[in-house]
């Protein structure tokens, strides 16, 4: 899928310094993806771009870009994230969203399971994780972008399975979080948890984390568990209006984005464990990414603001499921 590029520099040939504040999950991808820029913007414009990461727990990636980051560019796990930038520091315009193809989402994700081998708690979808002598890995929903996912995808399985109803689904999350015996405060931090310190019998995690701690672990010590019904996981991208625009970073930044979404950016997201959003690369890994029943954030809560009051503001659903 091809996207129109911002227009070429001209003038003498200089290096140019990007700043992407992104969420845990994406530090490999990122750090392919850089050089395959520098690259490419090299070979168009002759400048050199150096692009620095910075990854954490994607709701306080978002507040430290509020509070005052120099982030060029974010690409954080969830809408919502981008959107209390945008509201409270008024350094992203609010039309982020339209600004790129796909409502700024290059690629997507799901929530999947991560069991250790040979799957010795036979685990197979989300009722599964709530039996007795089952431990759950998942982050803090509190501060990170991946563990509102999780949290969501547990609580939309509840409610669309059949007798669902939100005290139904309550009931459910709240027993899923009583079988956490640790949150850690984003997602790369819960892997950690499940495979460095052997903690659990499933992580509730991101796909591509999954298919990451596989490759760095051998396939023979994890397997992925693809639940019945999941959520849509939408993780979107946007550049800091205010900080590209006094620090003449504007057109590298948009080019930075916008050649996510060209062939040789989403075969590197689909090698990454991202579901590409053009759908050619897609067919291409179809045998990777399996199929499964999943349902949007706007289908089942209304959108992430409806979502974020209800569920993770002070005083929210988790807060009140959390005091068990």
């Amino acid at each position: 899928m091809g996207v129109a590029l911002a227009g070429t520099i001209p003038g003498r040939a200089k290096e140019i310094h990007l700043l992407n504040v992104s969420y845990d999950p994406t530090r490999e991808f990122y750090s392919e993806y850089n050089a395959e820029f520098a690259r490419h913007w090299k070979e168009r414009t002759g400048d050199d771009v150096r692009v620095r990461q910075s990854h954490g727990g994607s709701g306080r990636q978002a507040r430290s870009v509020i509070d005052g980051l120099r982030a060029d560019v974010v690409t954080l796990a969830l809408a919502n994230d981008i959107d209390a930038i945008a509201r409270k520091s008024g350094r992203i315009a609010t039309n982020w969203a339209t600004r790129l193809p796909s409502n700024s989402c290059p690629y997507v994700s799901t929530i999947v399971f991560l069991v250790r081998r040979g799957n010795p708690k036979g685990i197979r979808d989300w009722p599964d994780l709530v039996r007795e002598g089952v431990a759950v890995v998942t982050p803090n929903p509190k501060s990170g972008g991946g563990a509102r996912w999780n949290y969501l995808a547990a609580w939309g399985y509840a409610l669309r399975r059949p007798g669902g109803s939100e005290a139904a689904a309550e009931a459910f999350v709240r027993e899923l979080y009583a079988h956490a015996p640790v949150l850690d405060t984003g997602a790369r931090a819960s892997t950690m948890t499940f495979t460095e310190r052997g903690i659990g019998d499933a992580l509730i995690t991101w796909e591509n984390e999954a298919f990451l701690a596989i490759r760095e672990h051998g396939p023979g010590e994890y397997e992925v568990v693809v639940p019945s019904v999941s959520i849509l996981a939408e993780p979107p991208v946007a550049w800091v209006d205010r900080v590209v625009e006094r620090g003449g970073t504007l057109a590298v930044a948009r080019g930075y984005l916008e050649h996510l979404y060209s062939e040789v950016a989403q075969e590197m997201a689909a090698r990454h464990g991202f579901r590409p959003s053009d759908p050619k690369v897609r067919a291409r890994h179809a045998a990777r990414f399996p199929e499964v029943a999943l349902f949007t954030i706007d289908e089942v809560f209304g959108g992430w603001a409806k979502a974020q009051a209800r569920h993770f503001a002070d005083g929210g659903v988790f807060d009140r499921i959390a005091r068990r």
